[in-house]
């Protein structure tokens, strides 16, 4: 169902129409949320918005995501932030191996005639190693993945800017 034919604007689990619900669905799947923990995560799922948790290592926010994937039965992606992270490293990258295969496998086959069309082949999909924010993005299912950014706060001030733009 998509949000036009529902009338939904986020993905909630099955059964879950209200905080209390969610609770016990968390529970059911071994995780154990306060009343304020459950109810800010089924306001970011009602609401179609990210959850920012943060909190000492070892409290259960990696967690929190883990069950959230199960609960929605949707794929759990995670970006691990840190020291010197790009934009290139949790987006996209070309797959420069691959790329010079093809050129080595086009040289020897005479198959590079037209340059321009040839070079054009080279920057297309089949080159691209998808990082998990653009996983994430173009995920293809009936909800959507669940995104853990890990450990933002070691990540360069220029990559958090970044995060809070394409968020």
């Amino acid at each position: 169902m998509s949000e036009a034919s529902d009338g939904r604007r986020g993905a909630l689990p099955p059964g879950v129409s209200r905080s209390t619900e969610l609770r016990v669905a968390l529970r059911e799947h071994g995780y154990l949320a306060d009343e304020g923990l459950s109810t800010a995560i089924f306001l970011a799922l009602k609401l179609g918005r990210p959850l920012f948790l943060e909190g000492e290592a070892g409290v259960g926010k990696t967690e929190v995501a883990k069950v959230l994937s199960r609960i929605l039965d949707t794929p759990l992606i995670r970006l691990q932030c840190y020291e010197g992270i790009d934009v290139n490293q949790a987006v996209y990258e070309w797959d420069y191996a691959r790329q010079l295969l093809h050129i080595r496998t086009a040289e020897a086959l005479g198959a590079t005639g037209d340059r321009e069309r040839f070079e054009d082949e080279l920057y297309t999909r089949e080159f691209l190693v998808s990082r998990p924010l653009l996983q994430a993005l173009e995920h293809r299912g009936e909800s959507p993945p669940v995104l853990l950014i890990d450990e933002v706060d070691r990540a360069d001030d220029e990559f958090e800017a970044f995060l809070l733009e394409i968020l």
